[in-house]
């Protein structure tokens, strides 16, 4: 497992939202340890049996050892929250869509001279099969198992996760790392670590159109990994010039298309799936 483990003490920023509210239960439910939220003017209430609080000054007041928060903030008022998160945090999830570019790169600025980690934004967040999750990904779909996966889209990570429980193999984490063009945590980043994390076994990396992330982690994993890699690259048939979906997807001239960047990837030594359904198959070869 990776980031998200049996010691971490995390927080809501927004758990009196609807979302909060929501996704605060369903964490628990899976065993989370989440130990209190804010909600600011909010202070005194309690969402699910964990106390409200103003600011996260104040939660370091009566739980000194949190060290995580996550995100369900408005776009708009997401800068401010993570500022004040990752100021004071280890790690930051960030589940909110739609935030303006320049707010993320000042975020992401801000987490570097923090040395904080941040994942998203617009990620389905991260998920350790029987320890916990903070994010929104539905948990009957994953199991414990020693295949780490990595991913820039939200939906091929349950659709793939399933698959592979289904196969009887089972996660050791799962982290989206965000569909926008500016993130947190990279590709990269996150094969050091399931590099060095001694339950992963085999790594999935799920890609899509745009950017070159993913060339760039299989450049990285040809010189430093030692773990199995199976890829996917979803966006085959996606138009040029076209955004697809989100900001993210987006292709410009032949660098982001899907069947280069398999190309590229499989060049590097990664293991390179034609269809979801074909994941699966590679990781039993592999093991």
């Amino acid at each position: 497992m990776i980031i998200l483990d049996k010691d971490t003490k995390a927080i809501v920023q927004g758990i009196t939202g609807k979302h909060g509210r929501f996704h605060t239960k369903n964490m628990l439910e899976y065993g989370t340890n989440v130990v209190a939220g804010t909600s600011p003017g909010k202070a005194g209430q309690n969402v699910e049996g964990v106390p409200v609080y103003n600011s996260i000054e104040e939660i370091k007041q009566y739980e000194p050892d949190v060290d995580t928060s996550i995100i369900f903030i408005p776009a708009p008022f997401v800068k401010d929250a993570s500022f004040e998160a990752i100021s004071q945090l280890d790690t930051v999830i960030i589940i909110t869509e739609h935030i303006p570019i320049h707010d993320s790169m000042e975020i992401m600025e801000y987490a570097k001279k923090h040395n904080t980690t941040v994942i998203g934004p617009n990620t389905p967040g991260i998920i350790t099969p029987e320890v916990g999750k903070l994010g929104i990904m539905p948990t009957n779909i994953f199991k414990k198992g020693n295949v780490g996966l990595v991913s820039r889209s939200g939906t091929l990570t349950y659709e793939v996760a399933s698959e592979i429980t289904n196969a009887g193999l089972g996660q050791s984490t799962c982290l989206g790392i965000g569909g926008d063009p500016v993130t947190g945590i990279s590709f990269i980043d996150t094969l050091k670590k399931f590099e060095e994390d001694p339950e992963t076994d085999q790594i999935v990396l799920l890609g899509e159109i745009g950017g070159i992330a993913e060339v760039k982690a299989a450049e990285y994993a040809e010189k430093h990994l030692t773990k199995p890699i199976v890829s996917f690259i979803a966006g085959v048939s996606a138009p040029l010039g076209k955004r697809m979906g989100h900001a993210g997807a987006i292709i410009e001239g032949t660098d982001g298309t899907a069947q280069n960047k398999k190309h590229l990837l499989a060049e590097h030594g990664v293991n390179v799936a034609d269809k979801p359904s074909d994941i699966v198959k590679l990781l039993k070869e592999l093991q």
